[in-house]
């Protein structure tokens, strides 16, 4: 059985603007790695934390929840102000867009940059993302179908409090609209499921941002970062950033 190894954060340093790059929920900063990259050779210093329990088994990562994650995301704004950094922006994916508006809610952030966000999202939809996870995670693992399936069973039996706290964590978010004053910029795939294009819109009207902006992608889903618009994704956040 192979054990696989956690993921880790990852800084490149790249100039005197700082961003703060955030996951989504189940994955890790490598969907991060290429727009870091690329906001890196165009003089942005980046860093990505990882979410704790992510990149671990679905029995680990059920053991934390959004106060965990927003803490991960506020020792990440902590370290690049550490670091000497007073202009920051903050980019995040899905959960990570929904830590990012709460960034740009409670936090002084130069600029707000969201992908994929849902701005509803129910406990059991969560929990069936957990158990495709479970399941791929276990096969990467190298178990074979019969414990598989013996451990699945037992995930049914784990308390999901933190996907109830998560849902509930959206809610607020969305419900705080109002207090985010940062230009923001507000991205969604096409592809990806209408929630998300909805959200996109809830989001472009709720925020008091002056400068604020939304744009759909035809060829993307969900991980907008690694799909085919992604060279235009990189291009446009940039363009975003310089302005901010």
């Amino acid at each position: 059985m192979l054990k696989l190894l956690p993921p880790r954060p990852f800084f490149y340093e790249g100039g005197e603007k700082a961003i703060l790059l955030l996951h989504s929920f189940t994955s890790n900063p490598n969907d991060m790695k290429k727009l870091g990259r690329y906001l890196q050779k165009n003089h942005y210093s980046c860093y990505a934390p990882v979410f704790s329990g992510h990149g671990l088994s679905a029995e680990d990562l059920l053991t934390y929840g959004p106060s965990d994650w927003w803490q991960d995301a506020l020792d990440g704004y902590q370290m690049l102000k550490d670091k000497g950094f007073e202009k920051i922006a903050v980019v995040g994916l899905s959960l990570g867009g929904v830590l990012a508006l709460k960034a740009g809610q409670e936090l002084e952030v130069n600029g707000v940059v969201t992908m994929s966000v849902p701005i509803q999202r129910e406990a059991d939809f969560l929990r069936k993302r957990v158990f495709y996870y479970a399941k791929r995670y276990k096969q990467l693992e190298g178990k074979d179908e019969e414990q598989i399936n013996v451990e699945m069973e037992e995930l049914h039996d784990l308390p999901f409090d933190s996907l109830v706290e998560f849902q509930q964590l959206i809610d607020r978010t969305r419900d705080n609209l109002a207090h985010l004053t940062s230009p923001i910029r507000i991205l969604y795939g096409e592809m990806d499921e209408p929630l998300y294009k909805e959200s996109a819109e809830e989001i472009f009207q709720s925020v008091a941002s002056d400068q604020k902006t939304m744009k759909g992608y035809p060829n993307s889903k969900h991980l907008m970062t690694l799909g085919k618009d992604m060279n235009e994704v990189n291009e446009d956040i940039l363009t975003f950033l310089n302005g901010c």
